[in-house]
C-alpha cells in the first residue's frame, strides 16, 4: 500500500479541479438551451470559462471545498487504520498546496484547525465487499448548497403544492418544493440526490449517497426512474433559472432512493448540490495501492468553446470604483452589470459578528463588502496570493447586513444568492446595493484580483478574515437596489406561483 498516499493525494487534487465528464455534458446542454444577451446567459458563460481556467491552473473550481466525505469499499482483511491515517495525511497536505480551503472549525470554540483536520473532517465511510480491489470515491459539497439540504416529514403541508401524503405524489411534492426552496441560494442549476425512507439520520446519508451516482445512468426500480425523469423535466419549469436569475435550467439531474422506514415515521430527504459538482473516484490495487481507473469519466468531454466568451448584454453597464456615493448608487437598477476596480474588503460570518459589536479596523465608509471566504497561499517572500475566490451565500449575513452598512457606510455588498427583506429596506433607506456575482466561479474571480493590499482580523481563519483586495473589471449583477426592487423576490414569487401547477395528483 505504499502508493496509497500519492493515489489519495490525487483524487483529492482532481475532484477540486476537475469537474466530472457528467456533469460538464450536462452544463453544456443547460447552456445551449439560454438565449444569448440573457442573465442566465452570463451565469453559464461565466461558469464554463471558470471550469476551463480551473483545468489550465490546476486550482479549485469554486473556493469553498466543503467538507471532503470519503466513501471507500475494501476487500476484506485491507487495513483500515492505516488507509485513514493516509488520508489525514493527503488531506492536510492537499491543503497546505492550496488545493482545499481549510475548513474545519471547533463548533465550540469558532477556531480553524488550519489543515482541514479535526474531530469529524474529513468524513470517511468504510464498507467491505468481496472484490479484489479498492473504491474510493470523494465529494466535496460546498456550504452553500449543504444549507438548502432540507427534510420533510410526511404527512405535510408545503407551500404553493397543499398537502403531500405518504405516497408516491406527496414524495413528487416534496422533492419539487426542495428545488423551489433553494432558489438561486445553492448555486443552481444544482444537483439533488433524494433518500426515501429511513429515519432522519439514514434518510440524509442516502439522499447523500446517491450524488455518487452519475447523471447518465437509469434507475434499476421503475417508481424511481418515473421520479426522477419527472423532476428533472418540471423543476425546470419553475424558471428559478442558474443562479436564481430566472432562465431554462434549474437543476441539472435528480437522483432518487428508498429504503425501509418503520411505521410511524415517513421521511423524504433531499442533498442539494451545486453545479459545481466535484466528485471522482478511483479503482486501486489493493497490494500496492496504485490508481486502476478512473471513475465518472466515461464518454467525451464537451468543448464549452461555443459562447465561452462572457457576455454583458443582460443589462447597462456602469463601471464603480470605491468610494462609492449615494448618489451613484441611486442611479443604479436591478438588472444593471457593475464592473468594479479598485479595493475591496472581504467579509463572511465572522466579519459580520464582529463589525456588529466593534469599531472596524479600516475605515468602510463608501465601500464594498464582498462575502467571500478565498483560497490563500503565502510564498516565500511573505506575499499573499489568492488561489480562488468565488461568492458565498449572503443570506446567512441577513441579520446583521442591513444594520453594519447603515453602521459604517457601506455602500455595495457582493454576494451570491440574494438577501432578505431586511437587506433590502436597508438599501433603501440608506442608498445601498446588492451585487450578485457568479456562484462558483473561484477561477474567474481570481483572475480579476490583481493583489492583495492588507488582512485584518486572522484570528477568525483565513475564510473568515477580512482581507483587501485590488480589483480590476470584477462583474457582478445589481439584484437588490436602493428603491425597493429585489430580482430575488422577484424569482421567488414567479416560481412559486408556477409550483402550484403541480398540485394535482401525478402518480398513481
Amino acid at each position: 500500500m505504499e502508493k496509497f498516499y500519492d493515489s489519495v493525494y490525487q483524487l483529492i487534487v482532481e475532484t477540486s479541479v476537475n469537474l466530472p465528464k457528467d456533469v460538464r455534458r450536462a452544463i453544456l446542454r443547460a447552456k445551449l438551451r439560454e438565449s444569448a444577451g440573457t442573465r442566465a446567459a452570463l451565469s453559464l458563460a461565466t461558469i464554463t470559462k471558470n471550469i476551463e481556467m480551473a483545468d489550465d491552473n490546476i486550482s479549485p473550481i469554486c473556493q469553498d471545498t466543503g467538507m471532503p466525505t470519503f466513501k471507500i469499499k475494501t476487500p476484506v482483511g485491507t487495513n483500515q487504520l492505516v488507509m485513514k491515517k493516509e488520508i489525514y495525511r493527503a488531506i492536510e497536505q492537499a491543503t497546505k498546496d492550496g488545493k482545499l480551503r481549510p475548513n474545519s472549525v471547533d463548533s465550540l470554540t469558532g477556531a480553524n484547525s488550519g489543515d482541514n483536520l479535526g474531530l469529524g473532517t474529513p468524513v470517511i465511510k468504510f464498507e467491505q465487499w468481496e472484490k479484489d480491489y479498492i473504491d474510493v470515491r470523494l465529494i466535496l459539497k460546498g456550504g452553500g448548497c449543504e444549507n438548502k439540504n432540507i427534510q420533510y416529514s410526511l404527512p405535510c403541508e408545503l407551500e404553493g403544492l397543499g398537502r403531500a401524503g405518504r405516497d408516491m405524489d406527496g414524495i413528487r411534492k416534496c422533492v419539487l418544493h426542495s428545488v423551489y426552496q433553494a432558489q438561486g441560494q445553492g448555486c443552481s442549476a444544482g444537483v439533488i440526490g433524494v433518500g426515501i425512507g429511513g429515519d432522519r439520520t439514514t434518510g440524509y446519508e442516502l439522499a447523500k449517497e446517491q450524488l455518487f451516482r452519475s447523471l447518465d445512468d437509469v434507475n434499476p426500480v421503475e417508481e424511481l426512474r418515473q421520479l426522477e425523469e419527472y423532476i428533472l423535466e418540471n423543476a425546470n419549469k419553475l424558471g428559478i433559472g442558474t443562479m436564481g436569475f430566472g432562465g431554462e435550467t434549474t437543476l441539472l439531474g435528480c437522483k432518487a432512493g428508498a429504503i425501509h422506514r418503520i411505521p410511524a415515521s415517513f421521511f423524504v430527504s433531499v442533498a442539494y448540490n451545486c453545479w459545481a459538482y466535484r466528485r471522482l473516484g478511483v479503482k486501486i490495487t489493493e497490494a500496492t495501492g496504485e490508481i486502476q481507473e478512473w471513475l465518472y469519466q466515461e464518454g467525451d468531454s464537451p468543448n464549452f468553446s461555443e459562447r465561452t466568451a462572457v457576455q454583458t448584454e443582460a443589462g447597462r453597464e456602469v463601471v464603480l470604483e470605491a468610494p462609492i456615493t449615494e448618489e451613484q448608487i441611486r442611479s443604479l437598477k436591478v438588472g444593471d452589470v457593475v464592473k468594479i476596480n479598485g479595493l475591496m474588503y472581504t467579509g463572511r460570518d465572522a466579519i459580520h459578528k464582529y463589525l456588529s459589536t466593534n469599531d472596524s479596523p479600516i475605515d468602510l465608509n463608501g465601500q464594498i463588502i464582498y462575502h467571500c471566504g478565498p483560497v490563500m497561499l503565502k510564498d516565500e517572500y511573505g506575499t499573499w496570493h489568492v488561489k480562488a475566490a468565488g461568492p458565498t451565500t449572503s443570506i446567512r449575513e441577513e441579520p446583521y447586513q442591513g444594520d453594519i452598512m447603515k453602521k459604517f457606510g457601506i455602500r455595495a455588498v457582493i454576494g451570491k444568492g440574494g438577501m432578505g427583506p431586511k437587506t433590502l429596506a436597508a438599501l433603501e433607506e440608506h442608498g445601498g446595493v446588492y451585487l450578485n456575482a457568479i456562484g462558483g466561479a473561484a477561477q474567474y474571480y481570481a483572475e480579476c484580483i490583481q493583489g492583495v493590499e492588507g488582512v485584518d482580523l486572522t484570528q477568525f481563519g483565513i475564510p473568515e478574515a477580512m482581507w483587501h483586495l485590488r480589483v480590476k473589471d470584477f462583474t457582478a449583477v445589481v439584484t437588490m437596489d436602493s428603491h425597493g426592487n429585489s430580482l430575488h423576490k422577484d424569482i421567488n414569487q414567479s416560481s412559486l406561483e408556477k409550483l402550484a401547477a403541480f398540485k394535482e395528483p401525478v402518480f398513481s
